[in-house]
């Protein structure tokens, strides 16, 4: 049975993010004045943006425990989405240099000590490496954001990513069969683990693919997402510098045709099948999300639109389990909708970097238009737009908050992944209705229910066909909560025991 995640009723103020004053020196100004801040009617270029401190070292590709060009010495621009510019040059990986990658990996399993050691010793590697993620964490924030554009708040606070020790906890089993007969269940790595790491989190996702499979003995090809791959190659020397075997972990940048992956549906289709015709991989995928948020009839209606507002709008609507169809019941619809737009027209929007900023652009140029080709279609199939729909600015890549209003099951805004600051909001009546309506989608990797009921949550969380529901929460995770979708939402799940299982 595919394990689900149930949560009740939290603060939401005491899981966001807190800024931490020792984190302000790598951001090359002091950002605790909070000037220059525009709410998201302004042109976000007029700010004056942050140069960060932090130096770009790590741009070639990481085979065999050393850091080469790609095989054709071809490089490919990482920019920065503030501005659009180019801030590196990085390795250009094509099929040589994974092969290359593939070779180390299977060599460093098969003749190397990585899964020979002992799982005391295999830990304290990982967790000399954690020291040093730590040690590091500032460099590796003001990376995130740099070439990511996610607030710098969220990527030192949130996104610095947790180890976990559990190479010394995988056991197997003694099992008592019929006979004369001593049975032992182990549990073995399984080779090499190929790991494609998306764009929207990829430091976290990053430790999510790349530590469970070190934990359990496997070596490690990882294919960074073409937008974002400093903080991969970053993190991935200081792996080697705590002392990881070469060929153990091997990290190649660059764009491929396209194994463990997260990203959107239609791309891992094409991994799956390419997996089942060469040699039956396994394979895990977190792929794409429409997860429904529902306020019911006696919600507090502040804090529903607070909530709501949060599980749409963080890390710019760029987030897998977005709570992107927000139904609210019939009884309160018209007061949550005035409060949702007016919490969209106070959110300000500009340089991550700074203070205060609570929406950064969106990746690149391409994610960027198509939020706004789905914003038009919106508006073309006769939702209301209630404020925003439009860039800010000339530079960069930033999205004014949209909120539409009267919108439809069969409209494109409400069926497919914007990802993006685009909140639909939709009318219910009764809770057979949503839940039926909740689940008519081809996903199903997360969900929201906000009410003081305990009958009610109970009764749409266990009628909503997704792999997380939350109550009165939204966003909640944690090292020790797998984490993974129905439908076609994935595959397995990550994270804790249940994705330690996939790699073995």
């Amino acid at each position: 049975m595919a394990a689900r995640r149930i949560f009740s009723l939290v603060s939401r103020s005491q899981c966001l993010p807190r800024f931490h004053p020792s984190l302000l020196h790598i951001l090359g100004r002091d950002t605790q004045r909070g000037r220059n801040i525009n709410k998201f009617s302004t042109a976000a270029e007029a700010d004056e943006l942050i140069t960060p401190s932090v130096k770009i070292r790590y741009t070639k590709n990481l085979i065999n425990g050393e850091f080469v060009d790609a095989a054709s010495g071809k490089t490919f621009p990482a920019y920065d989405p503030r501005s659009g510019e180019v801030i590196a040059h990085v390795a250009e990986g094509d099929q040589e240099d994974i092969n290359r990658a593939v070779s180390a990996a299977r060599k460093a399993f098969d003749e190397g000590p990585w899964p020979k050691m002992t799982p005391y010793e295999r830990s304290r590697i990982l967790l000399r490496a954690a020291d040093l993620v730590e040690k590091h964490s500032d460099e590796l924030a003001a990376l995130e954001t740099w070439n990511n554009g996610k607030l710098y708040e969220q990527s030192a606070n949130i996104e610095v990513p947790m180890f976990v020790r559990w190479a010394d906890k995988i056991h197997g089993l003694t099992v008592p069969a019929d006979g004369n007969y001593h049975v032992q269940v182990l549990h073995e790595p399984i080779g090499v683990a190929g790991q494609i790491i998306p764009w929207n989190f990829p430091l976290l996702l990053f430790a999510w693919k790349v530590g469970p499979a070190l934990a359990c003995g496997n070596t490690v090809v990882v294919k960074t997402a073409e937008q974002t791959p400093l903080t991969a190659l970053f993190a991935a020397h200081l792996f080697q510098e705590a002392g990881l075997p070469p060929g153990v972990l091997n990290v190649v940048s660059g764009f491929g045709p396209t194994a463990a992956f997260t990203g959107s549906t239609d791309t891992g289709k094409i991994i799956y099948q390419l997996a089942a015709k060469s040699n039956l991989k396994a394979v895990t995928l977190e792929l794409g999300g429409k997860s429904p948020f529902i306020v019911c009839e006696d919600a507090d209606v502040d804090k529903a639109v607070e909530l709501a507002h949060f599980a749409l709008f963080f890390n710019q609507g760029q987030c897998c389990c977005a709570g992107s169809r927000t139904y609210v019941h019939q009884r309160i619809y018209d007061e949550f909708l005035e409060k949702a737009k007016a919490a969209a027209l106070k959110r300000v929007v500009g340089d991550p970097f700074k203070k205060g900023v609570e929406q950064g652009p969106q990746i690149d140029s391409q994610q960027f238009e198509k939020i706004l080709r789905y914003i038009r279609s919106g508006v073309q199939s006769n939702a209301t737009l209630e404020c925003g729909g439009d860039r800010i600015g000339t530079k960069g890549f930033f999205v004014q908050p949209t909120v539409f209003s009267n919108v439809q099951d069969d409209m494109a805004i409400a069926k497919d992944e914007i990802f993006g600051p685009v909140q639909t909001i939709l009318k219910f009546k009764d809770n057979d209705e949503v839940i039926r309506r909740a689940n008519n989608t081809r996903y199903g990797l997360a969900a929201g229910v906000f009410t003081k009921n305990l009958d009610t949550a109970n009764t749409l969380m266990r009628g909503l066909r997704a792999g997380t529901v939350w109550i009165n929460c939204f966003d909640v995770f944690d090292a020790a909560i797998p984490f993974g979708g129905y439908k076609m939402s994935g595959v397995g799940r990550e994270k804790v025991e249940l994705g330690l299982m996939y790699r073995l």
